[in-house]
């Protein structure tokens, strides 16, 4: 892990296009960079306590829409007890120079990253109007929608970039801006 340079951690709601942007950004930042997601520890570990399928955990179907509530309410059961884990684990598979966190969530995943890569983290929101969001699948759901997991960051107002990724805004002029801001 002594040879990250940077780490671009990417927020925003649902449906907001985070994996999209993650993916272009890493396309073009090439061999030196990897996505990172909190998210795949949280999965592997709940998939594995509950017997479930984990490919169709990662996925963006209905099967993780069916057992997001309960997952959630696991997870911040362990974050509880140690509010870094999730983000700990998750970085143990970093290996490149340029980490793209493409799925932070909580003010205490920001706070980890910061205390443990300092200068070397980025922090980059990404909004989107609901009905663009809706255009991408959207549905409001109580209990997951109005949530920390949802909305923990939401009067978070220290980033380094907000970007608007509404349909209007080329995907190459967000990963434009992400990459130079790093540089």
């Amino acid at each position: 892990m002594d040879n990250i340079k940077h780490i671009l951690l990417i927020s925003g709601k649902r449906k907001c296009g985070k994996d999209y942007i993650s993916e272009k950004l890493k396309n073009k930042l090439g061999a030196s960079s990897q996505i990172i997601r909190i998210s795949e520890p949280i999965k592997s570990e709940w998939a594995q306590k509950m017997q479930l399928d984990l490919n169709q955990l990662l996925s963006d179907g209905p099967y993780k829409e069916k057992y997001r509530k309960d997952m959630i309410t696991w997870s911040d059961t362990v974050r509880q007890q140690d509010y870094g884990y999730f983000c700990r684990t998750a970085m143990e598979k970093a290996n490149s120079e340029i980490v793209i966190v493409s799925d932070v969530r909580r003010k205490n995943d920001i706070r980890y990253f910061k205390e443990v890569y300092g200068e070397k983290v980025l922090c980059i929101r990404l909004s989107c109007p609901d009905i663009i969001r809706m255009e991408r699948g959207y549905l409001f759901t109580p209990g997951i929608d109005d949530i920390e997991s949802e909305c923990g960051l939401d009067d978070y107002d220290n980033w380094d970039l907000h970007l608007k990724n509404d349909s209007r805004i080329n995907p190459d002029q967000i990963v434009a801006a992400i990459i130079a801001k790093m540089f």
